[in-house]
């Protein structure tokens, strides 16, 4: 196993910093990779900022761009969404980041049956894998557990990849909070290229009524287990980045989220490579 975890910081986690101020805050916390997202309004890179200007501020604040989360509804793929991929992984090409997180579906207005969603999953990852490919990017996809999402597995994610042939393209996100949610057992941890963490501590609400509002950072009263989900994928294998993605308001609203951070970093390092 490793000797330590490694940490990245969504910037879901402090969503009224800056881009520079962010940065910041990872490196301060000993991060030295960060993601960025297209859905915060008011920072880059919602509010414009250009390509250029965000690899500046990065390079600046010596941190990485892994990822950019996330291009939405990417197994649905239609002129508009070919067209949003087109000018999200040119933007991620052009600001140093690494890879690009790719979302299902997730509506109950879905109406599609689950042959046509298979279908248009491999459609989409057919069409997107040399888009990506020119822009020497990974795309990461991430299965979201919720009920009404159009993939919520991660073996069906990795089945869809390997029978469009694009292996070298794509990996996964596994996702602490969504892997418990869709009640998944199996881990692939070789074939992961990303995890998202954060944690769930309200026990009256019941697993199918948990949203993105309940995720908090991680601490002793977690219930998704990501202290086990972490040991099994070091154990697994994985080398990669464990990036902090809390949704929580209780959490984005704190005035000084660094201490509980490393309250939790702490944590993790301790219980899960025990």
């Amino acid at each position: 196993m490793t000797e330590s975890v490694r940490f990245a910081l969504n910037h879901i986690a402090a969503p009224r910093k800056r881009l520079p101020e962010f940065a910041t805050l990872a490196r301060s916390l000993g991060m030295t990779d960060i993601e960025i997202r297209n859905d915060i309004q008011g920072v880059a890179i919602a509010d414009g900022t250009p390509a250029e200007t965000v690899k500046q501020q990065a390079e600046a604040a010596g941190v990485t761009i892994v990822s950019i989360n996330a291009l939405g509804r990417f197994d649905l793929w239609d002129e508009e969404r070919a067209a949003e991929a087109a000018a999200l992984a040119a933007y991620a090409r052009e600001c140093g980041a690494k890879m690009l997180v790719l979302c299902p579906v997730n509506s109950w207005d879905d109406r599609r049956d689950t042959a046509t969603r298979q279908a248009d999953l491999r459609r989409a990852l057919g069409q997107l894998a040399p888009v990506l490919s020119r822009a020497r990017l990974i795309g990461l996809v991430e299965p979201l557990g919720f009920a009404e999402s159009s993939l919520r597995f991660k073996r069906d994610a990795v089945k869809a990849i390997d029978e469009v042939g694009v292996s070298e393209t794509f990996a996964l996100v596994h996702d602490t909070f969504h892997h418990f949610l869709a009640g998944e057992t199996e881990l692939f941890p070789e074939r992961t290229g990303l995890v998202h963490i954060s944690g769930v501590e309200d026990r009256t609400v019941a697993r199918a009524e948990i949203r993105d509002g309940h995720r908090v950072l991680i601490g002793q009263a977690d219930m998704l287990d990501n202290v086990g989900q972490v040991r099994a994928l070091l154990r697994g294998g994985y080398r990669g980045l464990f990036s902090f993605e809390p949704f929580a308001e209780s959490v984005q609203r704190l005035g000084d989220i660094a201490p509980a951070l490393k309250e939790s970093m702490a944590l993790l390092q301790r219980r899960a490579l025990s």
